[in-house]
């Protein structure tokens, strides 16, 4: 069903409240729900942070959008409060690491499929096979400290093996940057899509900037600090792909219309009753947002909101199994390296790359070790048979 911002007015800001119990409601089973529901969470937890920490530093810069943008970040703050909340406990740290990467992999592989810019797209590809062997190497330490089966948060939609190796990711910061769309030109799909994974991936290095130092084992502890490092690249990536013309406000509308595209598509998909009711709610306060910052736009700037917001949505962004798409990528362009902005293959990459990569693996990289002999098998750890010397056997 297509969908268009401007046929709602929403809830306005004044009148979206929260109580504490409000905020913290009933989480979502790990067993009985539906993996894409966890995913749904993840990504729109992360848009609602992503949403945090532009309107701080919007209002950081301009004095007349400090009242205004103070009154949505509260609501914001406190949709993001109740979203992360739906986490159940029953999930580890580890667990939820595995549902992140989850989440990175088959939102990319979207995003990838309807981006209509051609480099850009290829600018999400490249991302995605790193994403899916973070997946790989966080699915053996699970099995390694946790004994447990990955499939168990992935629940068959997504494959355990191995894509670029994390151990090659590691580049010069001059390679992680890529051209910006040109905002005057780009389609508005090409615009949301890059704030959508510049959120997923920031909420991922920050996750694991966290959770990392609370592991006693020494390699997890290591395998957090390497995966991060590239999350940052990531964030680089794609934050080097908005272009830096636009002006806060119209940042600022692109935002909100982010945000209603995605709960949109969330209300459009969600299995979860209880869940697809938050997403209607908060779709409507979004809405309440999005035409907030289009007055603003209008006062401040005296611009037509319509010159940004260009087209309805005429289908949701799918939540789905990617596993086709993502084995096809993987086959054709697991050699794909960069220099500068270009894509290159592996015998042209870099040397900055190739420097910098020696620096850093130079006393090895963990998440070689982590993974070193693990191939996935379903089961545990804890109830596969292990030999040691012939005819000796542990169970």
């Amino acid at each position: 069903m297509a969908f268009s911002l401007f046929d709602s007015k929403g809830i306005h800001v004044d009148n979206q409240h929260f109580s504490w119990r409000d905020m913290v409601q009933k989480p979502i089973s790990k067993l009985d729900d539906d993996a894409f529901t966890r995913i749904r969470v993840i990504l729109i937890n992360g848009l609602e942070n992503e949403a945090l920490r532009f309107g701080h530093m919007a209002a950081r810069n301009n004095l007349a959008l400090r009242q205004p943008m103070a009154k949505v970040r509260r609501i914001e703050q406190h949709q993001a409060t109740l979203v992360n909340w739906l986490i159940a406990a029953d999930h580890s740290p580890l667990e939820t690491t595995i549902a992140y990467e989850q989440t990175a992999i088959e939102v990319t592989a979207a995003v990838a499929q309807r981006e209509p810019d051609n480099y850009l797209a290829q600018v999400y590809r490249f991302g995605l096979l790193e994403d899916f062997d973070h997946l790989y190497r966080y699915s053996a330490l699970l099995d390694r400290l946790e004994g447990k089966d990955p499939n168990n948060i992935l629940q068959s939609y997504t494959d355990i093996m191995h894509g670029r190796a994390t151990s090659e990711h590691h580049r010069a910061p001059e390679d992680d940057l890529r051209r910006p769309y040109v905002s005057k030109t780009a389609d508005l799909l090409t615009k949301l899509h890059a704030l959508t994974i510049v959120a997923g991936e920031y909420q991922t290095h920050d996750y694991y900037m966290n959770i990392g130092p609370l592991f006693s084992d020494p390699l997890a502890r290591q395998l957090y600090a390497e995966i991060a490092s590239v999350e940052e690249q990531h964030v680089t990536q794609y934050s080097s792909i908005l272009d830096p013309s636009e002006t806060w406000l119209e940042q600022w509308v692109l935002h909100e219309a982010n945000e209603c595209y995605l709960y949109y598509s969330c209300v459009e998909q969600e299995s979860n009753h209880h869940v697809r009711k938050i997403w209607e709610r908060f779709l409507d306060y979004e809405l309440g947002h999005f035409h907030m910052a289009c007055d603003a736009l209008k006062q401040f700037e005296n611009r037509d909101p319509g010159e940004i917001i260009t087209a309805n949505f005429d289908s949701p962004l799918e939540f789905r199994s990617q596993r086709d798409y993502v084995r096809k990528v993987l086959a054709s362009e697991i050699d794909v390296r960069t220099s500068g902005t270009q894509f290159v293959d592996k015998a042209n990459e870099s040397a900055l790359s190739q420097r910098y990569r020696s620096l850093v693996n130079a006393e090895g990289s963990p998440s070689d070790t982590v993974a070193s002999g693990y191939v996935w098998a379903p089961g545990t750890e804890l109830n596969r048979k292990k030999w040691t010397t012939p005819g000796v056997r542990i169970q």
